[in-house]
């Protein structure tokens, strides 16, 4: 099996099992996940309501609040994508909450500063001469608040947030996300693999 190498509080390196370093990311990343769709799916509800009740003034302060163009696009930036997705690309970016920036940064999607007044850790490795930065966060849970927020808001993901409102199907929507990385298409028929060998589906179910 394979192993990998971490240090305890005492400092002293331990050997652990790829099996304990998933439980361990999966004991961190899955309450944030779980706390910020829920979020999210609270707020889908009540426009749903209102969009019922034709609630019009209430539905354009809502479109203001969160930058839409229309009821239609507040609704797609607003429904969040499956679980799965996100537990995946936590994985991916992090791996598995052991790079740098999970661990300095509480950063699990590799998401960029572009502003100095963020609160921030720069990359080891330059592009160029120019500098990295990515984004430092208080928790985990505002990682992930803001890694949704970035998807919901991206234009690169337009696409992909309104595929989600057309299908449930994971699978379906890595497909959409090729603008995430600079992997392109690769990047998600590998969080495909991630999704499918880890049952990351079971997730879903809330959907």
């Amino acid at each position: 099996m394979y192993q990998f190498i971490s240090s305890d509080d005492d400092h002293k390196d331990k050997i652990i099992s790829v099996a304990d370093k998933k439980a361990y990311f999966h004991k961190i990343i899955l309450p944030a996940i779980d706390e910020v769709f829920d979020e999210r799916m609270l707020i889908y509800k009540e426009i749903k309501v209102l969009e019922k009740n034709n609630a019009i003034s209430e539905i354009q302060l809502l479109i203001k609040r969160y930058n839409s163009v229309n009821l239609e696009e507040l609704k797609e930036r607003i429904y969040p994508h499956p679980k799965s997705i996100a537990i995946a690309q936590a994985a991916m970016e992090s791996a598995w909450g052991t790079s740098r920036f999970a661990k300095e940064a509480n950063n699990y999607f590799g998401v960029w500063s572009f502003s100095k007044k963020d609160d921030r850790i720069s990359a080891n490795e330059k592009r160029g001469s120019k500098t990295i930065w990515l984004k430092k966060y208080s928790s985990v849970s505002d990682s992930v608040r803001d890694y949704y927020n970035l998807i919901s808001n991206g234009k690169a993901f337009k696409e992909f947030n309104r595929q989600k409102l057309l299908t449930k199907n994971p699978l379906e929507l890595v497909k959409y996300l090729d603008k995430y990385s600079e992997k392109g298409a690769e990047y998600g028929s590998e969080l495909t693999k991630i999704i499918n060998y880890n049952g990351y589906i079971s997730h879903d179910t809330s959907l």
